[in-house]
């Protein structure tokens, strides 16, 4: 099995080194063998998992979902509705932070018309932020 050190796992992930020490003080990717030089050494099976990482995190899982995510993975027991379970809380809490963007964008909206081809010392905009309670 062909092993690479920090610096190169690092790279082929596009991650920086110190995320991947982070990830492994969490438990997100198991701490890794070592050369008697001290050197961290990892292999293909971390690269995939760190990938997964990256691209469940792009996917809008938070760190604590990814690791239920990488238990689930190697669960034995496990099914795929347990991780549709998952996938469903995630998808609700996109649709809830939709609405929420939505309704900010319409506030916005509406300040930015009352600024509308006005030169006046005062900005109805900066006004209606300082003025919200």
């Amino acid at each position: 099995m062909k092993y690479m050190k920090a610096g190169l796992l690092s790279k082929k992930a596009d991650i920086n080194i110190e995320t991947l020490r982070y990830y492994e003080s969490i438990g997100l990717l198991p701490k890794p063998k070592r050369l008697d030089s001290g050197y961290r050494i990892y292999s293909e099976t971390d690269l995939k998992q760190l990938l997964f990482i990256k691209q469940a995190k792009i996917l809008g899982f938070s760190l604590k979902e990814i690791k239920e995510l990488l238990y689930l993975k190697v669960d034995k027991e496990r099914n795929c509705t347990d991780v549709r379970q998952i996938a469903e809380k995630k998808i609700s809490e996109i649709d809830f932070k939709l609405k929420e963007m939505k309704k900010i964008k319409k506030a916005l909206t509406k300040l930015a018309e009352k600024c509308r081809n006005k030169n006046d010392e005062e900005c109805p905009i900066l006004n209606e932020i300082e003025n919200i309670e």
